[in-house]
């Protein structure tokens, strides 16, 4: 048993140790710089997986158990159908590219479009094998909203307007009708059908 306390102090380091440990400090980091670098995720992109996190966690704790359990099964069925119609495997959520290409194809302007087509896909009951340019407006209408489109549709709402048959937006429909269009049917027989192909299209 020793009584007291004593201090220790370190020993000096002699020039042999000091080289030793310059020399093999200067060996490990031209070892650790020789090799590669670990990949290390940025703290803004910690950061980012973070809160996409808890925004879901938040968005779940929303739902109620009921709810929750109809979306596991609507995400199934589609699951289940997508395999169904032709086995090719469709992912459960659209991706961000495919759901920008859809609003950017629902919001194009109303304008005039062409097709060619034969007499007989028209609908009109001629069988003739002739083709014709078929002139059609298409697109949105979301810019040409007026007051009258958005009364219309608060009465709707309000349960003012309810057995007729109302539109509560303007529709891209021709304004002015192209020249009409003679064939010959498949019994050689002569017909002029008007108003067949737009010329201008407009919302109204």
């Amino acid at each position: 048993m020793f009584s007291g306390s004593r201090e220790f102090s370190p020993l000096p380091s002699s020039p042999s140790s000091s080289r030793d440990s310059s020399s093999s400090s200067s060996s490990s980091s031209s070892s650790s710089s020789s090799l590669p670098a670990a990949p290390r995720r940025s703290p803004r992109a910690l950061q980012r997986h973070g809160s996409l996190l808890s925004q879901y966690s938040a968005l779940l704790e929303s739902y109620t158990e009921g709810e929750i359990r109809q979306l596991i099964s609507a995400l199934v069925e589609r699951y289940r159908q997508a395999m169904n119609s032709g086995g090719h495997e469709l992912p459960l959520f659209p991706r961000a590219g495919s759901r920008r290409k859809r609003a950017r194809a629902r919001h194009k302007p109303c304008e005039l479009r062409e097709l060619e087509v034969s007499v007989s896909e028209l609908g009109l009951g001629y069988e003739s094998d002739e083709t014709v340019l078929f002139r059609y407006c298409s697109g949105t209408c979301e810019a040409a909203v007026r007051s009258y489109d958005l009364s219309l549709k608060s009465m709707r709402s309000r349960r003012r307007i309810r057995k007729e048959k109302v539109r509560a937006r303007p529709c891209c429909r021709p304004l002015a009708y192209d020249d009409d269009v003679s064939f010959l049917d498949a019994y050689n027989r002569y017909y002029t059908v008007n108003e067949l192909s737009a010329k201008e299209c407009g919302c109204v």
